[in-house]
């Protein structure tokens, strides 16, 4: 994705711990709802991370299906009727939901981008055709390129999106560093909380960063 492999190599780093951390969480949790939101924050993880070095092209598609009924799971917990609330039980997980569907329908976003521009990038438009056939094989790569025109705008907006969540999210995790409480369990409370939002600011972190390389 990025011309400096030591950029890659730290993104891939970041994501993959990312990961292993949502796993854990996986294993650890006491519901199910619980334990399939966080194997899913794990498995959009190794999926970003393998978007990183481009990896599996020819999954794309699956790629984009799974995100896209992550991102269909959260809204559905967020929009849940009372008595139906499996999570999103109050209006701050509600948002909250709302925000890791939207990070998920990001993701998906972000590998059909990278396979409009790995289609443009391979698209026999520049290689010479016979004269018969030339029409037929420039049709192809035009609806490639128009909807490439639109990407980098796309890009930009999601970057400014990402990056103000990541501040939004520092700033909270750096609220949870200074407010420290005696109390065990209130402890403890606030110590999964300032994990959750430094995991936030991080990953949001990542995706403006991995959006910003597809807005130049």
């Amino acid at each position: 994705m990025f011309s400096i492999p030591a950029i890659n190599w730290g993104l891939t780093a970041i994501l993959l711990l990312s990961g292993a951390y949502y796993l854990m969480r996986a294993a650890r949790g006491r519901h199910l709802t619980d334990r399939a939101n966080s194997s899913l924050h794990a498995l959009m993880n190794g999926i970003m991370a393998a978007m990183v070095w481009n990896l599996a092209p020819s999954t794309m598609l699956a790629q984009i299906a799974v995100l896209a009924g992550a991102a269909l799971w959260f809204v559905l917990q967020a929009v849940a009727r009372p008595e139906f609330r499996i999570l999103c039980d109050g209006s701050q997980d509600r948002l909250k939901c709302i925000y890791h569907s939207l990070t998920m329908a990001a993701a998906a976003v972000m590998i059909a981008m990278m396979g409009l521009a790995t289609t443009q990038h391979d698209s026999p438009a520049a290689m010479p055709t016979p004269h018969t056939h030339h029409s037929m094989a420039a049709a192809s790569p035009s609806a490639a390129s128009a909807a490439m025109d639109h990407s980098p705008a796309l890009a930009l907006l999601l970057t400014v999106l990402f990056g103000t969540a990541a501040v939004f999210f520092a700033v909270r995790w750096l609220g949870y560093q200074k407010n420290g409480t005696s109390h065990r369990r209130a402890a403890a409370s606030r110590r999964s909380g300032r994990a959750e939002h430094g995991l936030e600011a991080i990953g949001a972190a990542v995706m403006a960063l991995m959006f910003a390389s597809m807005s130049a």
